[in-house]
């Protein structure tokens, strides 16, 4: 007798230990090119310190791409002996064409596969999955915690401290003038990921501290307003700066629950070292 449903996720989510040892997870790696050389975004092929080292040393600026329609293809061909369906949950559509393979992947292999867009990055990607194994829990049917998953996307909160204007210079996100500007003034730029999933820049605060500030004033009023306790803060190779920021918020919400996680490759080689990501949902999973 076939399982109902396996969960999948790509790379560009946070892969918890939880994630790599669940029996019905599958990760499914990005690829992070430096020039001709590639690599599997598995943590593996690429460390993370090997990783963050290579965005210093390297003359060329990284890039990503999703894995092919050919790769899931092989992934969904082997569960579909297992499995009678999977959910897929997949970083947005605005950022990666992840969730195209995926579902070409699917159509290619003839399995049932309900795509989910998750309309954000990182612990974005891994919330649903928690939240949908959940509702598998409680004898909920595939589609319609496909369904649920799909609404829930709204709930999601984020606030992004970039870390590094250099490599925003260097990946063309920014003009020689702003790069100048802005490490002059010490401006720290803050971006979100919007409701419809796209990443933009919302605010650029002077200092870092007012910038810590900034991010604690946003949690606690959905801490105050909709009893929001569950936090992730995801770091750019700056694991103390992380530690920093959960005390911080811990002295304003004593009672927050508050998780901290490396930032996926995607964001870091845009972002770059030193970039906070500090993220919830307002419904408590």
């Amino acid at each position: 007798m076939k399982k109902p449903i396996a969960w999948v996720i790509d790379t560009t989510g946070f892969v918890t230990e939880e994630f790599k040892a669940h029996p019905d997870v599958y990760i499914v790696p990005l690829n992070i090119h430096f020039g001709t050389e590639e690599f599997i975004d598995d943590g593996v092929d690429l460390t993370n310190d090997e990783l963050y080292q290579r965005i210093k040393d390297s003359a060329d600026f990284p890039k990503t791409s999703q894995p092919s329609a050919g790769k899931f293809s092989e992934l969904y061909d082997k569960l579909k002996e297992e499995y009678e369906c999977a959910i897929a949950v997949h970083a947005s559509a605005k950022l990666s064409g992840t969730i195209a393979s995926s579902t070409a992947g699917a159509e290619m292999s003839e399995f049932k596969v309900y795509a989910v867009d998750s309309l954000a990055l990182s612990y974005g990607l891994s919330g649903l999955i928690e939240r949908g194994l959940k509702l598998q829990e409680q004898g909920i049917g595939a589609e319609e915690i496909a369904q649920r998953l799909e609404k829930e996307t709204a709930d999601f909160r984020n606030y992004i401290l970039i870390g590094n204007l250099a490599q925003l210079y260097k990946g063309g996100r920014m003009s020689g003038a702003q790069y100048y500007l802005g490490s002059l003034l010490q401006i720290k730029p803050i971006v979100q990921l919007t409701p419809e999933g796209e990443l933009k820049p919302i605010d650029k605060v002077r200092s870092h501290k007012k910038a810590i500030q900034y991010l604690i004033n946003h949690a606690k009023k959905d801490y105050e307003e909709h009893g929001v306790r569950k936090f992730q803060i995801m770091h750019g190779h700056v694991s103390n700066e992380a530690e920093s920021l959960k005390q911080e918020v811990l002295k304003e919400m004593p009672d927050a629950d508050i998780l901290i996680g490396d930032l996926s490759s995607s964001l870091a080689v845009h972002a770059g070292e030193g970039t906070l990501a500090f993220q919830w949902r307002r419904e408590a999973l």
